[in-house]
């Protein structure tokens, strides 16, 4: 159950790295052999055109400057996501909000989620879907005010027990006096787990994995 794809750029960018510097090396000692044969074999009244090499050797040393730099900025990103990794990690046990619609169901916890309108509704309906986009289940509620929460352990209204997933609640509040009102679901949970996809910190809430950028309020 997750928001984000795990990758491993960091390690490709350094081996990349890595790899280009290594064929960098031999191409270049093999020009110095050749530069060396030219020169060791040249005819002395024609010399050749010691401009030529030079710009070579130049762009050469410009390549393998840019390597250098490549090398020296992911060392420094990688320690910067360490830090942002133990930063993150203060995160464990808390109560967050996320800018999600989507929660995780797990067999230890609901999916949890708190909405809220921008005038005051008197009821909600809820639709739930699976990570498939397959509606599961829509229920009826009668709620008061702008804002509240809404919680689901897997169970319809007809008695099937989903099992653990990712799931997208969508609603829709009416007023006293049956207007529309918009109306928002943000994920809630507690933090269980911090760690790094794709070079960038994710925390976990109930099974489901965020990226931390999405959240937007932490709690005690």
């Amino acid at each position: 159950m997750t928001l984000v794809s795990s990758a491993t750029a960091p390690t490709t960018a350094q081996g990349a790295a890595d790899a280009a510097s290594s064929k960098l090396t031999a191409d270049y000692n093999l020009f110095l052999k050749l530069l060396t044969t030219q020169m060791q074999n040249q005819d002395p009244m024609n010399p050749m055109d010691s401009a030529q090499y030079t710009q070579q050797l130049v762009q050469y040393s410009q390549v393998e400057q840019s390597i250098t730099q490549n090398k020296t900025l992911n060392s420094i990103l990688s320690g910067l996501n360490m830090t942002s990794l133990t930063t993150s990690s203060s995160m464990i046990g808390q109560p967050v909000q996320l800018d999600s619609d989507k929660a995780g169901l797990s067999a230890t916890a609901p999916a949890q989620w708190e909405w809220s309108a921008p005038n005051a509704i008197t009821k909600l309906t809820a639709t739930l879907t699976d990570a498939k986009g397959t509606k599961v289940d829509t229920f009826n509620l009668d709620v008061k005010g702008t804002s509240g929460q809404f919680s689901w352990d897997g169970t319809t209204s007809t008695g099937t027990k989903y099992t653990d997933g990712l799931y997208q609640l969508t609603l829709s509040g009416t007023t006293d006096a049956g207007a529309k009102i918009t109306t928002t679901a943000k994920a809630t949970g507690k933090v269980t787990d911090v760690q790094m996809l794709n070079g960038a910190p994710v925390v976990s809430v109930n099974g489901a994995q965020y990226p931390t950028s999405m959240i937007l309020r932490i709690a005690k």
